[in-house]
């Protein structure tokens, strides 16, 4: 038996020059993004970001040419899925450390020990000065939104698992409009927001929390206009779909997280609009 002969269900990658390269590019990204903020120049900021875009784009097709070339076989896949549920767990811990913030700024609004604090806001939550939103508006809009989305790319998952090419395609059709729909009224309710970023420790939470969910969908929509492109080009059978698997569970996942703001910070916080402890 020859030594290079595989006689196992694992995949051995041949040597890439991605991960030095994408590496490479996200140190000169970090380095251009101090600059940029040190009011230097931002040209190598967007220089360490095109390679990133680019190290990302030739990584991921690679994977996809291992894939289409029968490389990915049930074990290769299940530690693919592994590493995907590992990945949405670091994505819930991120979001922990946002809601830990916002909840913290309420129960210790007016904690001795946070004095400053107590100075900034008057002691209230939100602080004073702060109109809040109305939850039962655009808020509410975005929710079912969100909820119908996760509706379609469930539709369009079982389409794929059933053989149906045209429910998967209108499936993902839909939710990539519900994803863009989104962002559109996010946008729309930032304008009027009567509250901003910097000042008060209400709007430091409220747009880390809520833009950052905004990107998660933004990047989901890419994700799944990736997996409609790819379906188009014929990929994705019944029995391997893993890139429109991953976009799914990745979707459900940032539609979770807005649940939880929604109820949260939208609903649960104008209830105790300027309440005082």
């Amino acid at each position: 038996m020859s030594s290079a002969t595989k006689n196992h269900d694992y995949h051995l990658v041949e040597p890439s020059p991605w991960p030095a390269v994408g590496s490479l590019a996200a140190f000169v990204m970090a380095v251009g993004a101090i600059m940029w903020m040190r009011d230097v120049t931002p040209w190598l900021f967007f220089i360490g970001l095109t390679g990133v875009l680019y190290t990302m784009f030739v990584w991921w097709a690679d994977v996809i040419s291992e894939a289409n070339a029968g490389d990915h076989t049930e074990v290769v896949q299940m530690h693919h899925r592994y590493g995907m549920i590992l990945f949405i767990a670091s994505e819930v811990m991120f979001f922990v450390a946002w809601f830990w913030a916002y909840f913290d700024g309420f129960f210790r609004i007016d904690d001795v020990e946070q004095f400053t604090r107590v100075a900034v806001s008057g002691g209230v939550w939100p602080p004073n000065g702060v109109e809040l939103f109305n939850p039962w508006h655009l808020p509410l809009f975005n929710t079912l939104v969100l909820l119908a989305s996760g509706t379609t790319v469930t539709w369009a998952h079982h389409a794929l698992l059933e053989g149906d090419r045209k429910g998967l395609k209108w499936g993902l059709v839909l939710t990539i409009a519900l994803g863009a729909l989104f962002t559109v009224v996010q946008i729309i309710e930032y304008a009027q927001a009567g509250f901003s970023f910097s000042g008060n420790i209400y709007g430091a939470t409220f747009f880390m929390a809520t833009g950052f969910h905004g990107f998660h969908v933004f990047v989901g929509t890419i994700f799944l206009i990736v997996c409609l492109v790819r379906m188009l080009k014929g990929d994705f059978t019944p029995k391997q779909h893993l890139g429109f698997e991953f976009a799914a569970w990745y979707w459900h996942f940032v539609d979770v997280v807005w649940l939880f703001l929604f109820a949260s910070v939208y609903v649960w916080g104008s209830s105790f609009g300027a309440l005082a402890h």
